[in-house]
């Protein structure tokens, strides 16, 4: 035959637009060496076993073990039903052999033998539940895979496997001379290569189910982090709960204000209301981010929250019950301001609270729509507390709050608008003296908005310690505790002083009324009272003295896992503490901001 010189040319055309590369020539490895008992796959060993032997009983989750082992490995059970007809017959010869020989010792005066006593029942109990179809009969192949760096790790690890299995009467073996079958039958081909089987019934096969430790994973709500037993996702909804209060334990630095930023990031994108009272300003940055609402608490601020201010009525509500309700917090904050009331002063004071409200026409029988353009301010009450015989010692010590140091922000009506998806309180500019003060009454303003509105919130109160300092105040938090299932609303409380929180009598109840708790990192002077509050075993005693930051236990109603905080890239941006990471961030801000600008 004669080619033309076209022909040629195409022909050199075709050879040089052929691929030398393709898809398969990336992700296949370098080279494969298959030896008698092992495969070499480039830089890694791999080494299949198969189990040819199981005990007459197996617990449920005795694979679990191997599941957990640190050792990439590949498991693939092979299942193959048999017709139940088929299997009947068998087991009608294997129970009359069992049968005969039982009664031919029986004949030779023989002992008993329990063995052949215990195979007849077994027979028996097993045609009784495959004739009424309770049960099927399967022939079953489980293959194990290992891979490892160096060639003498595979011995190790097989010792491994074997000691594990062995105690619980499982015997494995390795492919000698079909790891190459092995190994493809350890591939997602649905390929049983090596055809080595047990039959075994439903029962004992329902065991090798090989997720079996505690995972809280649901089809709604946030991802929360890791489960550090199995790598599956906590994704949990708190208010799938009973209710939805959550507390938090760690020691400084271990990473729970930045676990309670990205459940709050999340929640926000969920449509969730977030509001917190931050003592360090920890959570400005995350507002802006999200255009949130940040108010500075502090003598000096603008920001103003009047502690007479009421909340708006709602349907069902008894203005009686409101002004009254009102005013026994308001004796509550008292106590604090003015350090202690004896049992007269606490007297005289509820009925100047009232007066003063009684003042500005805020009683039972006046109209609600208008309390609020009424509300009294700290200084009505100094002027019914003049008028008042034996409040002249209550009198003195109000005007530090009304006339002193301290009246700019105690003494004004409020300025603030909680309208924001997320808003927070920074108090971290208030005196430490006043803080418990500041921290009781934001939080008796936020009540009134949260009654005021039935909405799906979260109420996040840092270093919540502030408020367990004085006795009102704990109990004013644990009342919001006890009621926020009501309106929706769950309650975080985050301290690192666990001894402070819980040696207050409300410590414990706001424990016992949150579902979720967190704890993280611990101290090693406060663990032991970490172990019996949360009724911990050594073991996750010690995991909470090791693990790194952002590790710990979650627990969430019945259930409670290792769990290992993680956020993205971009959610870390906003929400990292770490001070090293926010000067890089405002560092690299800066040098935009001038490439800009040079633009």
């Amino acid at each position: 035959m004669l080619f033309s010189g076209n022909d040629k040319k195409q022909d050199k055309k075709k050879l040089f637009e052929t691929e030398v590369m393709d898809f398969k020539d990336i992700v296949a490895p370098a080279s494969i060496e298959v030896a008698q008992n092992y495969v070499h796959l480039e830089e890694k060993f791999s080494k299949t076993f198969f189990v040819y032997s199981y005990p007459r009983y197996l617990s449920m989750g005795w694979i679990a073990p191997i599941i957990n082992m640190e050792v990439p490995f590949d498991l693939s059970f092979f299942f193959h039903p048999i017709e139940t007809g088929v299997v009947l017959k068998q087991l009608r010869k294997s129970v009359t052999e069992v049968q005969s020989e039982i009664i031919e010792r029986q004949e030779k005066g023989l002992i008993r033998d329990p063995a052949l006593e215990t195979a007849f029942q077994d027979l028996e109990d097993l045609r009784d539940r495959l004739q009424t179809a309770q049960e099927k009969m399967f022939k079953f192949g489980l293959y194990i895979t290992i891979y490892v760096d160096a060639k003498e790790d595979l011995e190790k690890w097989e010792t491994s496997l074997r000691s594990v299995l062995e105690s619980r009467l499982i015997y494995i073996q390795p492919a000698l001379l079909q790891q190459k079958e092995g190994l493809l039958s350890c591939f997602p081909y649905n390929s049983d290569l090596l055809e080595i089987h047990n039959t075994l019934n439903t029962t004992p096969l329902s065991s090798l189910f090989p997720f079996i430790s505690f995972d809280l994973s649901s089809n709604e709500g946030i991802l929360f982090g890791l489960n550090k037993h199995n790598n599956s996702l906590v994704l949990f909804d708190r208010f799938s709960l009973e209710n939805a209060n959550m507390v938090i334990f760690a020691k400084s630095g271990s990473g729970k204000s930045y676990a309670v930023k990205l459940e709050i990031l999340r929640s926000l994108m969920l449509g969730t209301e977030c509001i917190i009272i931050d003592p360090e300003n920890e959570y400005k940055v995350l507002a802006e981010s999200v255009s949130g609402s940040f108010f500075k608490i502090s003598l000096s601020s603008d920001t103003h929250i009047n502690p007479f201010d009421l909340p708006a009525l709602v349907e069902g509500d008894d203005p009686e019950d409101i002004i009254r309700s009102n005013v026994i917090n308001l004796v509550g904050l008292m106590r604090i301001m003015l350090g202690g009331l004896s049992p007269e002063e606490d007297a005289i004071m509820d009925r100047a609270l009232m007066e003063t409200y009684a003042a500005k026409d805020i009683t039972p029988s006046s109209d609600p729509a208008k309390w609020k353009q009424n509300t009294p301010i700290m200084s009505d009450l100094e002027s019914v507390l003049e008028t008042m015989q034996g409040g002249e010692s209550l009198l003195e010590r109000l005007r530090k709050f009304t006339k002193g140091t301290y009246a700019s922000f105690f003494n004004t009506q409020s300025t603030i608008d909680m309208n924001k998806q997320l808003v927070v309180f920074g108090i971290r500019d208030m005196e430490d003296q006043l803080r418990p003060i500041a921290m009781f009454i934001v939080m008796r303003h936020i009540w009134n908005t949260i009654r005021a509105s039935l909405k799906k919130r979260i109420l996040v109160i840092d270093e919540a310690w502030w408020m367990m300092k004085e006795a009102d105040g704990a109990s004013f938090l644990y009342g919001i505790c006890k009621r926020a299932r009501k309106y929706w609303l769950g309650v975080t409380t985050i301290t690192q002083d666990v001894s402070d929180f819980i040696s207050s009598e409300y410590g414990k109840p706001i424990i016992t009324n949150s579902s979720i708790q967190l704890l993280l990192k611990q101290s090693p002077a406060s663990i032991d009272l970490v172990q019996k509050t949360f009724n911990l075993t050594d073991q996750e005693k010690y995991l909470l003295l090791e693990v790194p930051v952002g590790e710990g236990i979650f627990f969430a109603g019945q259930k409670h896992v290792a769990i290992a905080v993680v956020a993205s890239y971009t959610e870390d941006q906003i929400i990292t503490t770490s001070p090293e990471e926010i000067i890089k961030i405002k560092e690299a801000k800066q040098r935009v901001d001038e490439e800009a600008g040079l633009l």
